[in-house]
Formats: C-alpha cells, structure tokens, sequence
C-alpha cells in the first residue's frame, strides 16, 4: 500500500485544483453541511444544488427550518423523493433548536443519534464542520478505494463495510480531515466515474490496481440486487364540474407518507376486477347518486423507484352530486404531490 501521506496529498493537491464551486463549500457552518448532505443522499448534484439553495433562502437556520409546517418541507421537497429525508430532516432540526439550544453537536457519537443521520452523514459533518478526523465513506468512496487498491469484498456486505471503513480511516488526513473527505468524495465524483472513467488523466493511474488488471468494470464489488417488487395502483381522479377534486394524505407508513394522493386502490397484480372497484368507488368516496367513470390513460404509467416498481392507472371520477371534503384544483399546488401525480395534474388540468 502506497503511503498514507502521499495518498492524502496527492488527493488534497488535486483537489484544491479541480472542486467544483458548489454553494455548501463556501462555508462551516453545520447548518450548512447537514442540509447539503441530507438533500444529497440518493440525489446527483445537478439536481440537489437548486433545492438546496431554495431551502437555504426559505430557512436562514435551524431555528426558522424547525418552526416550519411539515407540509410546506414536503412541498419544498417535492421532485427530490425519498421523503423520509425530509421528515428527519424536521424531526433533527426541532431536536436540535428545542434540546441544543440550535447549536450542532460536535462530535460523531452526538450527531449519529440524531434522526436521518448515519456513519456517513455524522462523519461528513464532524469532519468538515468540526474538523474531527472521521473518515467518510460513500458510493464514490467504495469505488476510489477498491479500483485504486485492489479490494475486492463486496460493499454491500457486513465484511466489505468493515473492511472500506477501516482503510478510509487509515488513509485520513487527521491535520485536515475535512478537506481530505472532501477530496475523496468529489475525486469519485468528477474521475472515478462508475462507467468510463477517466484513467488516462487520472492522478493514480500509475499504482491504480484495477487499471493494471484490467478490472475497472468489476470494481467495486456487489453482491445481487434485491428483488424488484411489483405494486399496481388505481387512482381514483374525481373531477366535480371541472374546479375540485379529492385528495387524501398518506398516512401509513410506506412509500410517500404523508404526501397528498387521490384515492387509490391498490390491487396485487394486473388482473383487474370490476366489482371490487366499483365498490372500493362507493365505499372511499361516499357517493350515493350517479357518476360517470373513464379510464384516463389505456395503459399503466410505470414509475420506478429503489426496490418497487409502480404501475400507475388514473380513473377519472365524474359525480352529479357534490362530494364532500372537495379540493379546487387550482389548490393542489399548495400541497406536496408524489411526482407521479404531480406529473398526471400537470397533464390533465394544466391551467393553459
């Protein structure tokens, strides 16, 4: 193994070179770095910079972002999906204001307690925010450190974990453990690239195991993926004389909760069965006199998502009679939608 110094400089030399000018690196501020990483878990850059300067302009501090209405956080959060981010990132930030006195914790055993915040996260933050000398370890750091060394235990097992955490701990620059993580993290991101990386400029491509042994397309190392599973939702789209409409929150705890969606049936596979959604109609919407029911789109809209893929059918729902707990359609843009629905009400009630 190439010394641990010459690996840190080397990294921490390119990196003062090359780091993109990214909002969260003009700053310490805890706040600051919780929020970036937070938005950035399962989010590319591109996309999470411009909801990370919109919640930054919305909430100067912890304070301000723990008073928020969890509906106006989710409705700021809408389009960047797994929500539970958003729900910790409340939950953290009340815990934080009421029980800290809006001061961070330092240290990484105080900051893992914290909801939404793992190794990961609590490591980033001690170490860029608070200077302690705790190693990250990401997607980008898996790949760097197994091409780079030759380690080929899978990342995605106890073995492999333990493994990839203990050499980015050896590999830390303890002086400037901040600086360093970063390095590690955006050298992944900007060289390293999981497909067509670029070796040939790369700064290690000279001792770059993988490269030598032609294993660059293998590395790192994953065991299979779990299995995909299959959900079939039926939305009920009452449309009342063109202005209002149904909306329930979702409050279960499964994919979106406590998002907006219609009313929706959720069969287990793509047989359908007439009766029981006439009924399900009858029984969630309360109606009593006559309606009209058309199919909007003939096939199902699928929408992926980690470990479910959804197959979405959208029932339009005409009443005679007026429905209770109506919702103008004009409304809706005050509530936070699943993109799934936000994309459908975008389509069939486009205000042009």
């Amino acid at each position: 193994m190439r010394e641990k110094s010459n690996f840190s400089n080397t990294l921490i030399m390119w990196y003062l070179n090359n780091q993109r000018d990214l909002p969260w690196r003009k700053s310490r501020n805890p706040f600051y770095i919780w929020l970036s990483e937070i938005i950035l878990q399962q989010t590319r850059v591109a996309q999470g910079t411009s909801y990370y300067e919109k919640f930054i302009d919305e909430f100067n501090d912890i304070f301000a972002l723990a008073e928020a209405d969890e509906t106006h956080i989710l409705k700021l959060w809408q389009g960047l999906g797994y929500y539970s981010r958003a729900r910790n990132l409340h939950s953290t930030a009340k815990i934080i204001s009421n029980d800290y006195n809006g001061q961070f914790p330092e240290t990484y055993d105080e900051l893992i307690k914290l909801k939404g915040i793992g190794d990961y996260t609590a490591s980033a933050i001690a170490s860029i925010a608070f200077n302690k000398p705790h190693a990250v370890v990401d997607g980008n750091v898996y790949r760097v450190l197994s091409r780079i060394f030759g380690i080929k235990t899978a990342i995605n097992e106890r073995q492999g974990i333990t493994e990839f955490k203990s050499l980015a701990e050896k590999l830390l620059d303890h002086h400037d453990p901040g600086t360093h993580n970063q390095a590690l993290m955006e050298f992944g991101a900007l060289v390293c690239l999981p497909k067509n990386p670029k070796c040939e400029t790369c700064i290690f491509n000279g001792s770059c195991y993988a490269l030598q042994h032609k294993m660059i397309d293998q590395l790192p190392l994953k065991i299979k993926k779990l299995k995909i599973r299959k959900r079939y939702f039926n939305y009920l789209v009452v449309d009342h004389e063109g202005d209002s409409t149904v909306i329930r929150k979702r409050e279960h705890k499964d994919i979106w909760q406590n998002l907006f969606e219609f009313p929706v049936h959720e069969t287990k596979d793509d047989i359908f069965d007439e009766l029981a959604f006439e009924k399900f109609i009858f029984d969630e919407l309360s109606i009593s006199g006559p309606f009209t029911l058309k199919k909007y789109n003939q096939k199902p809209i699928i929408h992926k998502l980690t470990h479910q893929t959804l197959y979405a059918s959208f029932w339009i729902v005409e009443p005679e009679e007026k429905l209770n707990n109506l919702t103008a359609w004009h409304d809706l843009k005050e509530h936070a939608l699943p993109v799934l629905l936000q994309n459908f009400v975008d389509k069939y009630h486009s205000p042009n």
